[in-house]
């Protein structure tokens, strides 16, 4: 690996051990064993390495379990269960990334806002390509911007749910039977 791989492996063990607030370059530098103008020179600053890692991270948690063999048909209502009931698994895990999401969600810097911004439509579009089965490079921006848009808001409601307070979050099970009780009163109208 070259101090590019290094820095973004040793950033993305920094931000699961001290968030993103807490992380330095100083303390990227030595998790990842390079020197402090590596970054600039590879990312430019200590925040943009800080949010490419991080969106790595969210990658890498997907593949977790997208690799695992899907439950029930794509678009079905034992996807839709099969893929929360694995994002809740991943929340309880300690140094879970999708914990450090909600840190992330209220960085107030420009340039990672930015960044992440534009990351969205491509989360939009693996959680698209996860619950229906397409893949992802066949997933249109149209489909990613509405479909991946409301998946992600409900991942965002959920992580916040879960970090507030894990007892009274929901679990896939009643994601699940929200969402046939929705079905059911669009198939009444």
């Amino acid at each position: 690996m070259g101090h590019r791989e290094d820095l973004l492996e040793g950033a993305k063990r920094c931000l699961l051990a001290k968030g993103f607030a807490r992380t330095t370059a100083r303390d990227v530098v030595k998790e990842s064993g390079t020197n402090l103008a590596s970054i600039g020179y590879h990312y430019g600053s200590k925040d943009a390495l800080l949010a490419q890692a991080y969106v790595a991270l969210v990658e890498e948690a997907g593949d977790t379990f997208g690799g695992a063999e899907p439950a029930g048909e794509p678009g079905s209502l034992e996807r839709f269960h099969w893929v929360w009931s694995n994002v809740i698994a991943a929340m309880r895990e300690p140094g879970s990334v999708f914990r450090l999401s909600m840190e992330v969600m209220t960085i107030e810097l420009p340039e990672v806002r930015a960044y992440l911004g534009r990351e969205q439509r491509e989360g939009g579009r693996g959680l698209v390509a996860l619950l229906t089965g397409v893949p992802e490079d066949e997933v249109t921006d149209e489909s990613a911007d509405t479909l991946g848009a409301f998946y992600l808001t409900l991942m965002t409601g959920l992580i916040g749910q879960w970090t507030f307070d894990p007892e009274t979050a929901p679990d896939a099970d009643a994601l699940t039977a929200g969402l046939r009780q929705i079905v059911e009163g669009v198939r009444r109208s």
